[in-house]
């Protein structure tokens, strides 16, 4: 059996969706499994950089292919990006699929099942969405499809059909499996897996032992962060204007770590204010992860409410690996606020409401036992739910299943079974 990848990002790219990619490549070739990777040759934030066509990287055979190169700046440079990806990589499929292949589609770029289903078919292979992200649904709710509503409508209709045709489509959460299944897509064909995180590659650091936050000069300063891609899916409004309103606090500073497409409104905003406890730093290396993630006492998390069903913010993982209690601001019965009501691993706060997110900012600055305990209780919950370890064992679980089954039950026992 050989497992396939098939995502526009990995290993060294940083981006979220080439971090669960890569670590559960390298984690089934530690086992024995024979991994394949598919992506293109460039970094998410430097399109213009070229990695390596093709290289075996911890035991994964990775084939980059040549795309175009015009960033996520523009829609229409994006979407040549992706419709070359999607080219690229049926040729690929078309030329070099084996007979009984896995081969895991994942939702970068958007749509890519479509390009992959017909060959992975034709050369006697199975196919697996990995959906980290529902597209067209994640499009549609943002208004990009507002001019072209038709065109959105048969995205999800050619995608619906991709996902009936596919082996299995895994998704990171209840909700979004239930959106697809009221879609008449097969409950038999959906499973739930949890995104996760590398508990031994992100660990608490001490304030006292954390070097970067000696040299950012923080001191003993109170640091609400944020940390990762400002896309066009997180909400950042709500928390300028808290800051705004704390911006005479000496003790509390803010810190934004990472780039994307809201980045330059957010840094305009801050500046326009002359927000001088607003500080951005650009992503750190993967060996400074826990270090950069310790930093903050507190992590923002946001979600536009109407995208719960859409996507699910992988950085939550990392700040419960980091043990750091989470700020989400968004919808108070989402995905994620629904872990931290439950496990008392943070606060949550809505959107549009700065005076009580303030509030809430300064009563956690003034008790910091209450968030010491809910970052313990943050590792806790990573250890017992969404561990890197235990999600390799799920998944290589569910390859051999698959492997051995003729056809997929409805109920498969194997399937089902958490790991020990």
């Amino acid at each position: 059996m050989r497992v396939i990848f098939v995502n526009r990002y990995f290993h060294p790219d940083q981006s979220a969706t080439s971090r669960m990619v890569s670590a559960l490549a390298f984690g089934l070739a530690r086992y024995g499994t024979e991994v394949t990777v598919i992506a293109s040759r460039s970094r998410h934030d430097d399109p213009q950089s070229v990695l390596a066509a093709d290289e075996t990287v911890s035991g994964v055979n990775v084939f980059r292919l040549a795309t175009s190169r015009f960033g996520r700046h523009t829609l229409p440079g994006r979407a040549v990006d992706y419709l070359s990806f999607h080219l690229t990589a049926f040729l690929w499929l078309l030329h070099h699929a084996r007979r009984g292949d896995m081969v895991v589609v994942c939702t970068d770029p958007p749509l890519i099942s479509l390009a992959c289903g017909l060959p992975v078919r034709l050369r006697g292979g199975q196919m697996i969405n990995w959906i980290m992200d529902l597209f067209p649904e994640t499009a549609v709710e943002l208004g990009l499809f507002r001019k072209a509503p038709i065109l959105g409508r048969l995205a999800a209709y050619l995608r619906d059909r991709s996902i009936v045709r596919s082996r299995l489509s895994i998704c990171p959460t209840e909700r979004m499996a239930d959106f697809l299944r009221q879609r008449c897509v097969p409950a038999d064909r959906i499973k739930v897996l949890h995104h996760w995180s590398d508990a031994t590659e992100i660990r608490p650091v001490a304030r006292e032992r954390n070097a970067l936050r000696a040299a950012w000069n923080y001191g003993e300063k109170f640091v609400v962060g944020y940390s990762g891609n400002f896309g066009r899916a997180h909400e950042f409004a709500t928390l300028i204007d808290a800051a705004t309103l704390l911006q005479d606090r000496a003790d509390i500073a803010f810190l934004m770590v990472g780039g994307g497409y809201k980045l330059g409104s957010v840094m305009a905003a801050v500046q326009q204010r002359g927000l001088a406890n607003v500080a951005f730093k650009p992503l750190q290396p993967a060996e400074r992860i826990a270090e950069s993630l310790g930093v903050p006492d507190i992590h923002v998390v946001s979600l536009l409410p109407h995208l719960e069903h859409c996507i699910i913010p992988s950085k939550f993982y990392g700040i419960l690996a980091a043990g750091r209690p989470t700020l989400f601001i968004g919808d108070p019965k989402g995905s994620v606020a629904a872990v931290i009501d439950a496990q008392g691993c943070g606060v949550t706060a809505a959107i549009g409401d700065p005076e009580r997110l303030a509030g809430v900012i300064e009563a956690l600055a003034a008790a910091p036992e209450r968030v010491a305990a809910m970052g313990v209780k943050a590792r806790a919950v990573l250890e017992a739910d969404y561990a890197y370890d235990r999600a390799l064992i799920t998944w290589r679980k569910l390859f051999h299943a698959l492997a051995e089954e003729g056809t997929l039950p409805a109920r498969s026992r194997i399937l089902e079974e958490e790991p020990s």
